[in-house]
């Protein structure tokens, strides 16, 4: 996601009001709704930082994880191969060569 600019939110919402008749005009009220959507702006630009960077670490530690998984649960590469020899082993048998 992209991040907010600090006006942004504040004009858009101007922007969805003035279409719907209402008019945004300095006061105490705009001053209100600027500083919340402030507020709500760097709420979300924060929590986006966040999310990303705890993203990372949970990918990192799936990664771990699966690597344990594989590591106790594959059968050792000295097995692999015995299991390879027995089986073309056996289709030779199987086809009549000696």
């Amino acid at each position: 996601m992209q991040t907010i600019r600090k006006d942004e939110l504040f004009r858009n919402l101007g922007g969805f009001l003035k279409a719907k008749g209402i008019e945004l005009k300095d006061g105490s009220y705009t001053a209100r709704i600027r500083r919340c959507c402030d507020l709500l702006t760097e709420a979300i630009n924060g929590t986006q930082k966040t999310v990303r960077k705890t993203k990372v670490k949970v990918d990192k530690t799936l990664d771990k994880l699966r690597q344990t998984i594989h590591e106790n649960t594959a059968p050792p590469a000295e097995a692999q191969a015995e299991t390879r020899v027995r089986k073309a082993r056996r289709a030779k048998h199987k086809r009549g060569e000696s």
